[in-house]
């Protein structure tokens, strides 16, 4: 029994990274070490409560953080400078390598797939597989539709309201869209276009066919121009697939990274 005990205990710790407090939480024994990256406003309470319980904890030890001025690292209140997926990046390496983690695959969603993005492509020899939905390497004029909150269901506000205060998180939104809209200015949209190419892990992208955010070109073109890459699209899913189909996001996962 103590064995099964050890096997689903859930650490959690903050360590200090890049100047700030990083919150996060690691679960798992295995040899093959996973980065969870959560998407904007995330953490690891709101975006992957089903992978950190039940992602095969004997193959795996699954890591997942908060990023700066996100959930529980904060403070810092959360600001959006030209290169915050850069930041997100390099926080992330650093503190896998702070946590004794040398080499490592990546599960981004959304906000956090661009990180992984970025991050795959700065980092290739720490870099061991990918795997990535509801992402986008650049900014079309359709991803600026979705910046009003009071228009998202009560279903959807509730985890970031608990997170935030209702006060706090139509501001922290707003910021973000504003971040988010910076990359309009530049040739294509392109948040990071130009670093696909050096992607060389085995990268597997995943789609909601029914994802309000992320229309269908933004995975085909990751498909296109990440080498080898490969895509599944879940006919039923959303942006919250993995949440909303866990069991079957779990497995394909598990199946991926064990190849």
């Amino acid at each position: 029994i103590s064995s099964m005990i050890y096997l689903n205990l859930l650490t959690a710790g903050r360590q200090h990274i890049n100047g700030v407090q990083l919150y996060y939480e690691r679960t798992g024994i295995g040899k093959h070490a996973v980065l969870l990256i959560p998407g904007a406003l995330g953490s690891t309470l709101t975006d992957f409560g089903p992978q950190l319980k039940s992602l095969n904890k004997e193959m795996f030890t699954i890591v997942g953080f908060d990023p700066r001025g996100y959930g529980r690292s904060r403070p810092p209140e959360r600001d959006f400078p030209p290169n915050f997926f850069e930041r997100d990046a390099k926080d992330a390496v650093d503190l896998m390598k702070a946590l004794g983690f040398s080499r490592f695959s990546l599960l981004g969603w959304s906000d956090g797939g661009i990180t992984g993005l970025v991050l795959a492509a700065r980092n290739p020899e720490l870099i061991h597989k990918m795997v990535v939905w509801g992402s986008n390497a650049y900014v079309s004029q359709q991803d600026l539709t979705i910046s009003d909150v009071s228009k998202w269901s009560a279903r959807m506000r509730k985890p970031m309201e608990d997170m935030y205060g209702a006060e706090v998180f139509p501001k922290i939104w707003k910021a973000w869209v504003d971040g988010i809209s910076q990359f309009t200015h530049r040739p294509e949209g392109s948040i990071c276009m130009e670093l696909l190419p050096h992607i060389c892990c085995p990268s597997l992208i995943i789609h909601g066919e029914k994802d309000p955010m992320v229309p269908s070109f933004h995975p085909q073109y990751l498909l296109k121009h990440i080498k080898g890459s490969r895509l599944h699209v879940n006919p039923e899913g959303k942006h919250n697939l993995h949440l909303r189909f866990a069991t079957e996001f779990n497995k394909m996962v598990e199946d991926f990274l064990d190849e």
